[in-house]
């Protein structure tokens, strides 16, 4: 990940957040005052996220750091993550920014690796989608790869992806696929989403690169499985849950895509504790 993409990022976060005075921290005290701050898991999870924490401090000041766990690791309550040592007043003005973005990250790394644990038995890859917060996608990506999955297109460039607002104003799945193949270069991908067996037929027959399968219930996602039978990769989307996955896995798709990974997860928590 470019530094430059953190750093833009940090820096707007805390913008908005300090604008330019911290009302409390600078009335409050002194100039060249230091101290020394913990950053402690308070529940079992997967770490994501440090290096951009830490980062927070190394803009806005003369900050040394103790790391004890990486990216990945996992995580039990109590565990102590990484100190942090410098200038209190620009310790206690990086604490929310750093908390909310580590603490976003290890949620998603987190809810990854839950659905990972979860397909483990079946070929079935974890993988997110563009459903992510703006200008957050890099960081919510990579922490989708912490947690054990695989990421989806970043963007609408990688890949062409025909979803049903695509095809109906294209006048069907294969004039859109026929017309799109005679335009864009060898090294892009199509995929087709269908909605029942007659349109993964279509997308089969016209050679669609990869078969996305949308809120279709598991009984219709083995009959697919078995009409493609490994000619063409099949993705899961729509509604899964942590109590439907495994089955969905069980079908035989090979990729079930989860955009609650990154829009709607938990963030894990971590608190920020500066030693008296």
């Amino acid at each position: 990940m470019m530094q430059f993409y953190v750093d833009d990022l940090i820096k707007t976060a805390l913008l908005e957040d300090i604008n330019y005075i911290d009302m409390a921290a600078d009335y409050l005290l002194e100039d060249g005052k230091t101290a020394k701050a913990k950053f402690i898991a308070k529940a079992d999870g997967v770490l994501c996220g440090l290096d951009v924490a830490l980062r927070v401090f190394e803009l806005l000041g003369n900050f040394k750091f103790e790391r004890f766990m990486k990216d990945g690791d996992k995580v039990q309550k109590g565990d102590i993550i990484a100190t942090v040592k410098g200038p209190v007043k620009e310790l206690l003005k990086g604490e929310r920014t750093s908390l909310n973005l580590i603490q976003h990250m290890s949620g998603i790394a987190t809810a990854t690796r839950e659905a990972v644990e979860l397909v483990k038995d079946t070929n079935a890859s974890i993988t997110d989608t563009r459903k992510t917060l703006p200008g957050m996608r890099a960081l919510q990506k990579y922490a989708v790869v912490c947690g054990g999955g695989r990421n989806h297109r970043f963007n609408l460039s990688d890949a062409a992806m025909l979803k049903d607002n695509h095809i109906d104003a294209s006048g069907g799945i294969t004039k859109a696929v026929e017309k799109l193949k005679s335009k864009v270069g060898h090294m892009v991908k199509i995929e087709v989403e269908t909605r029942n067996i007659e349109e993964v037929q279509e997308a089969l027959n016209c050679k669609a690169d990869i078969i996305m399968l949308d809120n279709m219930d598991c009984k219709t996602m083995k009959e697919a499985v078995k009409l493609c039978n490994g000619r063409v990769p099949l993705e899961a989307s729509g509604n899964i849950t942590a109590d439907t996955i495994k089955m969905v896995a069980e079908t035989g798709v090979d990729i079930i895509s989860i955009g609650a990974l990154t829009h709607s997860v938990k963030a894990f928590d971590i608190s920020l504790k500066i030693a008296k």
